[in-house]
């Protein structure tokens, strides 16, 4: 806090729960600290990330008896894209993507109703805008019903950016800049993981959108190259397509890598047949936008050696993601990671090297996803 140290002690009770004094304030604390330090409150379990794990972890919690809150903020990506209550698969993954997926699957009916005696005109246009504005507003209404949710089951939420200040305490920064003090007996780390940006590319995080983007646009992509070979680009890939767009689709190496390749072949010669381009054993070099607002991208063939460049409206990257666990300040509270992938390190148990903090879902390593 500044220059000035708060010592938080920590003293158990009869019934075994932490309560937190402050018993010494050296300079006395100021503004936004003090204010922080007065609203402190106690749970038996702080859950930091609201996202399909965390939110089930605490509504569990809340139903055995126990006190519960839940933080979870989301940091814009950099085009400035975010988001409420629910976590990626609410907001940026599998509700939007399958949303989409339909409005793409509706079309291709269209265009086969006519074999089954339906008159309908063969240049059906599709509103790029009213479908993001339909998907959009179910999202925030998923957003609200997970609010109601937790207000039902008196789990206090908290719209805050979190990082530890010690073992049992966590800061929260609300937008505006306040700031909170929550303190609990047990910790569970459910923040989930973000894009990763090929930051070594010139004009990608520049000029680039992720999967943090692609459901939030109001206005079409256009024409979209769409960077990687997992399965969050094919599925991007496949509704664009599927939306009358024109979709080309990257890959340095081979598809959906980590998967049975057979059926992986069956899947991108489906995408194929359907119209979307590949350029295989390519690896993009640089992105430059052009005075009309286009893309230019350049990238090398990996066989010919050669460069090859194409112009596009939107770039999508999809390259993986890295775990949110950066900001959280475990270093000071003794939280072991995998310095490679970012991720906590957890037991059988998803315990942390701390024993009473755990880790769940994409930011631990070594467990399911």
């Amino acid at each position: 806090m500044a220059a000035t140290a708060v010592r938080v002690k920590a003293l158990r009770g009869d019934s075994g729960r932490f309560r937190w004094r402050t018993p010494v304030v050296a300079g006395g604390v100021r503004g936004a600290a003090q204010d922080a330090a007065a609203g402190r409150q106690d749970y038996d379990l702080l859950v930091i990330g609201g996202g399909s794990g965390g939110l089930a972890c605490a509504k569990e919690a809340a139903q055995l008896g126990k006190k519960v809150a839940v933080v979870d903020y989301v940091e814009p990506s950099p085009r400035g894209t975010r988001w409420g209550l629910g976590g990626t698969c609410v907001n940026v993954g599998c509700i939007p993507k399958k949303l989409m997926h339909q409005a793409a699957l509706l079309g291709g009916m269209i265009r086969d109703a006519p074999h089954y005696g339906w008159e309908v005109a063969q240049q059906v246009p599709h509103n790029w805008r009213k479908m993001a504005e339909a998907v959009q507003n179910y999202v925030k209404s998923l957003n609200w019903g997970h609010r109601v949710q937790l207000q039902d089951r008196k789990v206090k939420y908290f719209n805050i950016k979190a990082s530890f200040v010690n073992e049992h305490m966590v800061r929260g920064i609300a937008k505006g800049g306040k700031e909170t003090l929550l303190s609990a007996e047990h910790i569970v780390i459910a923040t989930g993981g973000r894009p990763r940006y090929p930051t070594h590319i010139e004009g990608a995080l520049e000029h680039g959108i992720t999967s943090d983007d692609i459901f939030w646009l109001k206005e079409s992509p256009g024409k979209t190259l769409v960077v990687g070979a997992s399965y969050v680009a094919l599925e991007c890939a496949g509704f664009l397509t599927g939306l009358r767009l024109d979709t080309t689709v990257m890959m340095r190496s081979i598809p959906l890598r980590g998967f049975d390749q057979q059926m992986s072949s069956l899947v991108t010669e489906y995408m194929a047949s359907q119209g979307t381009q590949f350029l295989r054993s390519c690896t993009p070099l640089r992105v430059r936008k052009l005075p009309d607002g286009q893309l230019q991208v350049t990238w090398e063939d990996l066989k010919s050696g050669r460069e090859d460049m194409g112009t596009f409206d939107t770039v999508l990257w999809a390259i993986g993601r890295v775990p949110e666990t950066r900001g959280l300040n475990l270093e000071k509270v003794g939280v072991n990671t995998n310095p490679d992938s970012q991720k906590i390190l957890v037991d059988a148990r998803e315990a942390t090297s701390v024993p009473h903090i755990y880790a769940i879902g994409d930011a631990a390593e070594g467990r399911p996803e």
